[in-house]
């Protein structure tokens, strides 16, 4: 008798030592929140565009709306000191995977290839200027 346990806690050991060594799953990696892009770029944005002193924005002022129930969050770009408070550019991601649009008349300018470039580094995590 004392052999057949012997086996039976030599199998038991063997068994958890096996599921010991097997592989274990690779988290799978999930993709950044709309969220997660925007505070990127809003960051980005605010430091290289604005506080930079960056010629090409000084007459805009940057207005971030990160908390969005609509689950849009957007950086607005108006005109600085104007009381129209229309936005010239709005930059927002939405969805899982985000999915990052910009538009407004700052689109229609020669600075639109500029603000998408900066925009996509930034989204993708390069946060230089």
């Amino acid at each position: 008798m004392s052999c057949r346990i012997s086996h039976a806690v030599s199998a038991a050991v063997l068994a958890s030592l096996l599921a010991a060594c097997q592989a274990k799953p690779v988290a799978h990696q999930t993709s950044p929140s709309a969220l997660d892009i925007m505070e990127k770029v809003a960051v980005a944005a605010n430091r290289c565009w604005f506080k930079s002193g960056d010629t090409a924005f000084k007459s805009y002022g940057f207005a971030p709306e990160l908390t969005s129930f609509s689950g849009r969050p957007r950086i607005l770009l108006t005109r600085k000191g104007s009381s129209d408070i229309r936005p010239l550019l709005v930059v927002q991601a939405e969805g899982k995977p985000a999915r990052l649009s910009a538009f407004g008349p700052l689109m229609d300018e020669p600075l639109s290839g500029r603000i998408s470039t900066d925009v996509k580094r930034w989204a993708a995590g390069n946060s230089n200027c």
